[in-house]
């Protein structure tokens, strides 16, 4: 199948590691030129980068810095001319509060950081548009989270703000569509990345299977497959819309 990417510049927020990896290695795969970002990890990401080869390089951003997506995405456009596809995928995690502490008493210093996620992605979206409506063509497609649609005990901010990238893929739809620039959600449940199972116990995951119609977890690369399709030419005309990976839940 021909997913109408070769060619295409793509640039993965987060693409190191996990979910972001395996959509770096996906778009690649299907001959598009691939940016992913690096925060505090250079040695990763160039690492990444040179796995995958000439179509691949390697930008920092960071969404708590207000001027990093715009020369993010400076640095890609200088490289290949635009941005056609971005996948913002990039996360400052936040910290889980524990079973005893209670909501009122997490910390604004704690957790208004955290708001760079949706604020950092308003910046990338941004900076990214112009060059799309210019040549006619783009796609947008904003990694959420079920945690933002079903909830989960003390992950309030986090959910908070992976529901606003809902909002602002169902409304930038209508300002957009007319100029062939399609705007989705993927929205994973827990999915069996490196990081999940290095900070989740076997135990937790073992309940999140549990309550799984298809008795397992998803891994990072069916995540990416469903990426690729709402970032590609083989989708046509989806747009606004939220399609969850996560086994039926």
């Amino acid at each position: 199948m021909d997913w109408g990417v070769r060619d295409r510049t793509v640039l993965v927020t987060g693409g190191g590691k996990g979910i972001g990896l395996a959509v770096a290695r996906a778009f690649h795969a299907e001959g598009a030129r691939v940016a992913l970002t690096w925060r505090s990890d250079e040695e990763v990401a160039a690492r990444v980068a040179a796995e995958l080869g000439e179509r691949a390089c390697h930008v920092r951003y960071a969404l708590d810095e207000p001027g990093s997506p715009d020369a993010a995405v400076a640095e890609v456009c200088a490289r290949w001319g635009g941005v056609d596809v971005l996948v913002a995928n990039a996360l400052v995690r936040p910290r889980r509060r524990g079973p005893g502490e209670r909501f009122e008493d997490f910390s604004p210093d704690e957790w208004e950081p955290l708001l760079s996620n949706v604020s950092g992605v308003v910046r990338t979206v941004q900076a990214v548009l112009g060059g799309m409506r210019e040549r006619g063509w783009g796609r947008i497609v904003l990694v959420s989270s079920h945690v933002a649609v079903d909830g989960k005990p003390r992950q309030e901010i986090y959910g908070a703000v992976k529901m606003a990238m809902h909002g602002l893929m169902r409304s930038l739809t209508w300002d957009v569509g007319g100029d062939g620039v399609l705007v989705n959600v993927v929205s994973p449940g827990l999915t069996v990345t490196e990081g999940v199972v290095k900070v989740l116990p076997e135990v937790v995951r073992e309940e999140e299977v549990r309550v799984t119609p298809t008795g397992r977890l998803s891994t990072p690369e069916e995540v990416a497959a469903a990426v690729l399709f709402l970032g590609s030419g083989a989708n046509g005309n989806v747009s606004g819309e939220v399609l969850t990976v996560a086994g039926g839940q």
